[in-house]
């Protein structure tokens, strides 16, 4: 390569580069993924659009051998992605309906696309020595499922903790399996010559030889990573090693190197593997989504070449179209029926797994590479991956709406409460390492009454882009293994043989909305949340007891303001039910009236300590409304049907407590051991 042809061959990059960014932009923009728009974008500078001469000036013929050798690591980066992708944990429990949807999803649009093969054969020129491999190829081309593309539409929507979520991810992993190897077979016969198809026999040493071997040494670099605190540049260099020889060795075997990656990519360690994965996602993104697969969106859109298209070719495009969309649909459809799966969502699993995007175009382009299908039936196929990811969205809204995904998710959040509670406490988890005190609260507030459970809820804002040709959901997992194990241990502290504390945690892009409808979905007696954190005011039906930010003391008495409106009197529960759970002593506002004398008589047969006084200093104070501050560390606003009706109506909740001692023996009980959850701590 000359010096000039390395600068056009920059030249072109750029070129290529910005289209791409574009495109993907544009395609955004109307609700589509941003590979629709960059496949798009690569078509625009072939000859189709801009005209075989245009095209040529653009880019010349010597700059587009480097380009294509490019594209073809982009390839291999991108199929490794694909493999580390899969995950046997997005199957788990799901299985029967997984497998149902994929082998119906596969069968039928498998054989319809043979069947159409036979009729196309004759009509581009196919050899009769060459026909069994295209008829292969053709039928195994018409069962893919773009699993990256599937998934990022689920996440877009939220999708993706919902049951219909969970089965569509499930659906595609076992077709993803199921259709490559099936594309590896027809791939290695169509592929393979007299001089290299001994090669073949060694794919049985191959295949054991990554998962038994490999699978292994490649776990070495889970504690590498670990003690590192992140991805090096040593370990993302053995990895990227380690999958270009086995991307080698399947080219060598004859099976084609994208199959290699990919076999490379479901080797890689999943369990406790999270972060490293995510880690690497994201450095492969940063190369392979920027440059590596625009080039490979150009060099493919360069063979895509409708201008002759013709009435002919238009009725072989109206044939494949109905092939592919009608032979995925119904056969998912019918499998996910079977399984019982109601209509609904069979009917948008069937949609999700018409999405075919760049997988498809991947299996084209290899299909073109080896001789099996010529120019213009390469074109046509290319028309139909885009059309089938461009009507996937759209089909989706329309067979689930917005407003049954929503509710859907409430359902599988209402599914992830413990038990029916007799008494509920919903507890807002913001930053778990400064609030065990709000925990600890919560658990307070349950009181002696049977069945009860405390809810921990802890939402995550999307803080990065998601990833363009990953799924995500590997990002999601580690950050969401993080919360859940920091939140456990919070749930921890409260948890005992007969009160359940189950956890909501998800990623969110509104946090206020999601919060609101996770507590109304809930149902909650109590909602603790701290100052300033949340507004809950108008989804509160049940007591909204709202906790200073800054973290109290550990107290030796509470102190209650009590009044006579009924905040007040929701005050004087919440300060009881801390009192009797930490042993301490209750002190009830001397402004309190003549209706202290009451409450403090039922109290004390409950075996608490309480008195009518004024505050002492260092108590911890709890007040009516909704307002902390000004000595009070904790506010209490009633439920929204409360009334001020006499204590006998809620005291069954204090049970019956151990006789409270003196301030200081009361201190060094509650913090005896973990079998009393500690209110507040210093």
């Amino acid at each position: 390569m000359t010096a000039h042809d390395a600068g056009l061959l920059m030249l072109d990059l750029a070129l290529i580069l910005v289209l791409a960014r574009v495109g993907g932009w544009l395609a955004q923009k109307v609700g589509q993924p941003p590979v629709v728009g960059e496949i798009i974008a690569g078509i625009a500078l072939g000859p189709t659009i801009i005209g075989p001469h245009l095209s040529t000036v653009l880019v010349p013929v010597d700059i587009r051998i480097p380009l294509s050798a490019l594209a073809n690591v982009g390839l291999v980066l991108f199929m490794f992605i694909v493999g580390y992708e899969l995950d046997h944990m997005l199957i788990r429990g799901r299985e029967r309906i997984a497998v149902s949807v994929s082998i119906g999803s596969i069968i039928l649009p498998c054989v319809l696309g043979i069947g159409l093969a036979f009729w196309l054969a004759s009509r581009h020129g196919v050899a009769p020595d060459d026909r069994l491999p295209f008829v292969l190829f053709l039928g195994a081309a018409m069962s893919i499922t773009a699993f990256p593309v599937l998934a990022r539409i689920l996440t877009d929507r939220g999708m993706q903790r919902t049951r219909l979520g969970g089965l569509a991810l499930a659906s595609a992993a076992v077709d993803d399996v199921i259709a490559w190897s099936l594309l590896a077979v027809v791939v290695t016969v169509a592929g393979s010559s007299a001089d290299t198809s001994w090669h073949t026999l060694f794919v049985v040493v191959y295949i054991p030889l990554m998962f038994f071997l490999v699978r292994p040494l490649l776990r070495r670099l889970l504690p590498l990573h670990s003690r590192a605190g992140g991805l090096t540049p040593t370990v993302l260099a053995i990895v990227l090693v380690g999958l270009m020889l086995s991307a080698f060795a399947a080219e060598w075997l004859g099976v084609h190197v994208i199959f290699g990656a990919f076999l490379f990519g479901t080797v890689m360690p999943r369990e406790g593997g999270e972060t490293l994965r995510h880690d690497i996602m994201e450095k492969l993104e940063q190369v392979s989504v920027l440059l590596l697969l625009p080039v490979f969106f150009f060099t493919s859109g360069l063979k895509v070449d409708l201008r002759n298209i013709g009435l002919s070719g238009l009725g072989e495009l109206a044939l494949i179209l109905v092939v592919a969309i009608v032979g995925k649909f119904v056969g998912a459809y019918l499998g996910a029926r079977l399984q019982r799966v109601p209509d609904r969502q069979a009917f948008a699993l069937a949609t999700l797994m018409n999405t075919r995007g760049l997988t498809e175009i991947v299996i084209l382009t290899v299909g073109l590479q080896l001789g099996i299908l010529d120019q213009s039936l390469f074109s046509l196929m290319v028309v139909m991956a885009v059309v089938t990811t461009v009507m996937a969205g759209p089909m989706l809204s329309a067979f689930y709406s917005k407003r049954r995904i929503e509710r859907d998710i409430a359902e599988a959040e209402r599914a992830s409460l413990g038990v029916e509670a007799a008494r509920r406490v919903f507890a807002v988890v913001d930053d778990p390492s400064s609030q065990t005190a709000d925990v600890d609260l919560a658990g307070a507030l349950v009181g002696a009454r049977r069945p009860a459970e405390v809810v921990l809820s802890r939402l995550l804002a999307y803080r990065k882009p998601a990833l363009e040709v990953g799924t995500g959901l590997s990002g999601e997992l580690a950050e969401m293994a993080r919360s859940l194990e920091e939140t456990e241990r919070l749930a921890a502290r409260v948890r005992r043989d007969d009160l359940p504390v189950p956890v909501l945690s998800r990623f969110s892009h509104d946090l206020e909305r999601d919060l609101a409808r996770q507590v109304t979905a809930s149902e909650p007696d109590v909602v603790v949340v701290r100052a300033g954190a949340h507004a809950l005011g108008d989804v509160v039906t049940g007591e909204l007891v709202t906790v200073a930010a800054e973290r109290p003391l550990m107290p030796s008495v509470v102190a209650v303001r009590w009044g006579t409106d009924a905040d007040s009197v929701a005050a004087l529960r919440v300060g009881a039910l801390i009192a009797a759970a930490r042993r301490v002593p209750l002190v009830i506002d001397e402004g309190a009236g003549r209706r202290a004398a009451a409450a403090v008589a039922e109290l004390e047969r409950r075996g608490l300590n309480v008195s009518v006084g004024a505050v002492p200093a260092g108590a911890l104070v709890v007040a009516g409304g909704i307002a902390v501050g000004d000595g009070v560390q904790v506010a209490v606003r009633a439920a929204q049907d409360a009334d001020t009706g006499p204590i006998a109506d809620w005291i069954d909740l204090v049970g019956t407590a151990e006789p409270a001692g003196s301030a200081g023996s009361a201190g060094s009980a509650g913090s005896a051991g973990s079998a009393e959850p500690a209110v507040v701590t210093g």
